[in-house]
């Protein structure tokens, strides 16, 4: 299985630091400031765009109707996308905001910020649950369990960090790269298992419940900066600080493909990857460009 390049969207002024998709939209932000929405099937923007003061690093879509944003300096926005209008501003993270995950199944928002900080948010409301200061360096990534009962983070201090969504209680904490913990997926079939990337430019198969390494490649030449899965569970995909996006087999972590300049792809770090059905996903990069990919 291979993709190739379906288009490309080349309307951000800066690097596009985030990206996620819902129904016939790509929503994105970056360093210009803006986050803006475009429609799937043209590629083009549609009117929905919003200017912040500072650059954005991380975004969300919370049940199609909440747009939550994490800006550069620590400010967590949330805005209605029916009205259009902010909902609620967050200040108590101070440093900026890499991570952001909803939990469709307990209705929460996990943020994470770049000082080991760690919000929970009552998505409904939207209302602060709990702020946890966990000491862990930057909170990378964020990754929700298929039936919502437990999330996982990929810090700074190397670490995977794994705990229940009831209590907000750390089930398991246990080293898995040198230099730092950069990308964390629950594996999309097997429930025990995870996937982590790191500084290291390792890809690492874990099974999270008795921390074994059960896998370990050279996935790039720098950090890995996502990871997702698509073919219902059959191929994981990582973008890199090195420029490219590769396809893996998701039981062994076999290599299969190179997305890169020579192939359409971008010419600097690919720093987020989102998912639009099993066969599509976009990707985006400090190139200014939002590409979308299609299995051939």
């Amino acid at each position: 299985m291979s993709f190739i390049k379906q288009k490309e969207i080349t309307g951000h002024a800066g690097a596009v630091y985030a990206c996620t998709s819902s129904g016939k939209f790509v929503y994105s932000g970056g360093a210009d400031k803006y986050a803006a929405r475009w429609l799937i099937d043209q590629g083009t923007q549609d009117k929905f765009a919003i200017k912040f003061d500072h650059a954005i690093y991380s975004i969300e879509l919370i049940e199609n109707n909440l747009f939550a944003a994490g800006l550069s300096d620590g400010a967590l926005h949330f805005f209605d996308l029916s009205s259009r209008k902010e909902i609620n501003y967050f200040t108590q993270h101070t440093k900026a905001i890499f991570s952001i995950k909803y939990n469709p199944h307990r209705k929460h928002v996990y943020v994470g910020d770049a000082d080991g900080n760690l919000s929970i948010w009552n998505s409904e409301t939207p209302e602060l649950i709990i702020y946890m200061p966990l000491g862990c360096g930057k909170i990378r990534s964020c990754s929700v369990s298929d039936k919502g009962e437990h999330f996982a983070l990929a810090c700074q201090d190397g670490t995977i960090r794994v705990f229940e969504t009831e209590h907000f209680n750390e089930l398991k904490t246990f080293n898995a790269h040198k230099n730092g913990a950069t990308s964390v997926l629950f594996h999309p079939t097997e429930s025990s298992w995870l996937v982590s990337g790191g500084k290291d430019a390792l890809l690492k198969l874990w099974n999270w419940d008795t921390e074994q390494e059960l896998n370990s490649v050279v996935a790039h030449t720098f950090s890995v900066y996502d990871i997702i899965s698509v073919k219902n569970g059959g191929l994981l995909v990582t973008s890199s600080r090195d420029k490219n996006i590769k396809v893996w087999n998701s039981e062994d972590l076999g290599f299969i493909k190179r997305l890169d300049a020579k192939t359409g792809g971008h010419q600097h770090s690919v720093n987020a990857l989102s998912k639009i059905d099993e066969t599509t996903f976009v990707s985006c990069s400090d190139d200014k460009r939002i590409i979308f990919w299609e299995a051939e």
